[in-house]
């Protein structure tokens, strides 16, 4: 930049980024984005209203106006905030970066028939013409890549809240006392949004449901936590003589989430074989880890890449009839040593989940990506 004609400006302004997150204002995904750029001088974070699509579309063309940021910065992947940032490339030159933990076009047409295709072009566009991408997996990176983003990184997230030792400890037994669980017991359960998908008439945790009714060993109790249209479905699911076994806690705050997570033994993570399941993390899978728990899955590409104690339950679809026998089956031959062996190995920590490493390699990201060519 110059400050006299000929001549460099020895201090010249920090970059300007847009920021916005099309999970929500307040969210735990506008908490990731802002915690990767935390480093960077310049950023400005554009609350997003998830209910306002057509509003949020011209609020964010009306941002980058006012704004003329060097760089727009989506977390996520909803149209209107995607479609916000191609014409702001279009009609003002505006570069953007997109991060996602989503293949966008498999997941809209697996969930909305028809829209497959329209979203599978939509999701190619936007990466095409970004100008990087961050991907929650290698394997979207790849995908981004493949699309034509120039360039990319993985941030896998990162767990809000742990707990270790003493503090670990006094959480399971309170939780399990508070729910009624024995100390002895087998607790297998899942956190996250029990989002009803209608089409394929399923959500978390139905799995661990189904499992329950199926098992025949008698101290098996399943954990949910989160809340949602689903709940109604996995209530109306549970056999009559296992309901006092499963329960049912409700959304819970990030603590909270901790607190329950360290009264489980084991943790589900349902995920389809799919473009769906095959290329994605999710937020659930760092916080597993960070409460040393063994994770129950199908067998996707990261339950053979990442360190941790992986059971892998043959079967595409984790609500359908062979993984949910498999995985009553793994639970009724489930020893004491067995599962001691499982938590053992899973006390360590992929790296990919450390905090300060994706900060540090975002924020390089960022510099050089922002840095005069």
């Amino acid at each position: 930049m110059s400050s006299k004609a000929g001549t460099l400006d020895p201090n010249p302004p920090p970059p300007r980024i847009l920021v916005f997150a099309t999970q929500g204002h307040g969210g735990n995904e506008e908490q990731r984005i802002l915690g990767l750029l935390e480093r960077l001088p310049g950023v400005t974070l554009v609350p997003y209203r998830r209910g306002d699509r057509l509003g949020m579309a011209r609020a964010l063309l009306r941002a980058v106006r006012e704004h003329r940021p060097d760089l727009v910065v989506m977390e996520g992947s909803g149209l209107p905030g995607g479609a916000a940032l191609l014409l702001s490339r279009l009609l003002h030159g505006i570069p953007y970066v997109v991060s996602s933990g989503d293949a966008v076009g498999p997941w809209i047409g697996q969930h909305f028939a028809g829209l497959g295709v329209p979203a599978a072009l939509y999701e190619r566009l936007l990466y095409r013409f970004s100008a990087g991408f961050i991907g929650w997996t290698p394997y979207l990176v790849g995908r981004a890549l493949t699309y034509g983003a120039p360039r990319a990184m993985t941030a896998a997230g990162w767990a809000p809240v742990a707990l270790a030792g003493a503090g670990r400890a006094a959480a399971r037994a309170e939780v399990r006392a508070a729910l009624g669980i024995p100390a002895d017991a087998l607790v297998v359960g899942i956190v996250g949004s029990l989002a009803w998908n209608a089409r394929l008439g399923s959500c978390y945790g139905l799995e661990l449901v189904r499992a329950l009714n199926a098992a025949a060993r008698q101290d098996v109790h399943v954990l949910i936590g989160g809340d949602g249209p689903g709940r109604a479905h996995l209530e109306a699911e549970v056999a009559p003589d296992r309901r006092g076994r499963l329960h049912l806690v409700g959304r819970l705050s990030q603590d909270q989430v901790a607190r329950h997570l360290s009264a489980m033994d084991l943790a589900s993570l349902p995920q389809t074989t799919d473009e769906v399941g095959s290329f994605r993390y999710t937020t659930k899978l760092s916080e597993y880890q960070q409460a040393g728990l063994p994770v129950i899955t199908g067998p996707i590409p990261m339950a053979y890449d990442l360190p941790g104690a992986w059971v892998r339950i043959p079967g595409d679809f984790p609500t359908q009839a062979p993984y949910v026998a498999g995985l009553a089956a793994f639970l009724d031959g489930l020893s004491a040593e067995a599962l001691a062996s499982l938590r053992a190995r899973a006390a360590e920590v992929a790296q990919v989940f450390s905090r300060e490493d994706q900060v540090n390699r975002a924020t390089a990201f960022f510099e050089e990506l922002l840095s005069p060519r």
